[in-house]
């Protein structure tokens, strides 16, 4: 097993427990407790664990979503052929809001090529942009948000709402027949939904882990959407109430 695959198994048991064992985690992945401590001293340095004799301590709050660097090197291969997906839809000369998050850096980097305007939500996807040729970069004002390094705040909103997209690409937490679309900080839920409410269509691009939680904050309901592009990893039962609520949904091809 890779480290990026053993990092998202040790994040899983992290969701389910408070806390994990060196040596079970050793047992469990058939490696030795030298690399599970390197493992764990690495989420240490990103703050999800606290190390304790023997094992680590959960740092992250029930529904909280683990850091950016630690999500970027979950399901990569998924979130690469997403993008390349959502890159597909679009035409060029289209105005595009790009939201934060890993998926929509992927995006960002699938479409640098292309001719666009773009207004991406991260610095991440806007230093990604920032030397493509024939990507026209707008950036909205705002606050950066700690370590997400995504714009958030009323200057952000505001911004926001004073322009018109044709696609808004959207990122989630959680994606739900239930409960639609969510997501962890509150701020970033104000500033999804002021991209959802300036665009003509919206895109949510979200790899197919997204499917059946629910975050903290509700976005917006399922038939708000117009495209969802996932993996083949979405769930049956999630894919007909996509399509039972007119979203159309785009599987990208493994």
């Amino acid at each position: 097993m890779e480290s990026s695959d053993r990092i998202r198994a040790i994040m899983n048991a992290l969701r389910v427990a408070d806390s994990v064992s060196v040596a079970e985690l050793a047992a469990a992945h058939g490696v030795s407790e030298m690399t599970i401590r390197r493992d764990l001293d690495e989420l240490a340095q990103q703050g999800v664990v606290r190390r304790v004799r023997g094992g680590a301590l959960s740092l992250l709050l029930r529904g909280e979503e683990p850091p950016f660097g630690v999500r970027a090197r979950e399901a990569v291969e998924a979130k690469r052929r997403i993008a390349a997906e959502v890159a597909a839809l679009l035409s060029d000369g289209e105005a595009v809001l790009l939201d934060s998050g890993t998926t929509l850096l992927e995006v960002a980097r699938a479409v640098r090529d292309r001719r666009l305007t773009v207004l991406p939500l991260g610095l991440q996807a806007a230093q990604e942009l920032a030397a493509a040729p024939r990507i026209r970069l707008v950036l909205p004002g705002g606050e950066v948000r700690q370590g997400e390094l995504n714009f958030v705040g009323p200057l952000t909103e505001a911004s926001i709402r004073a322009l018109r997209f044709d696609t808004a690409v959207i990122g989630c937490c959680g994606l739900s027949a239930e409960h639609g679309l969510t997501a962890h900080d509150l701020p970033e839920v104000a500033i999804k939904q002021a991209a959802i409410a300036s665009a003509r269509r919206v895109v949510a691009a979200c790899d197919s882990g997204k499917f059946g939680r629910t975050a903290f904050g509700a976005v917006c309901p399922l038939d708000r959407l117009d495209v969802v592009v996932t993996d083949e990893g979405v769930p049956r039962e999630q894919h007909d109430a996509l399509t039972a609520a007119g979203v159309v949904v785009r599987v990208a091809a493994p």
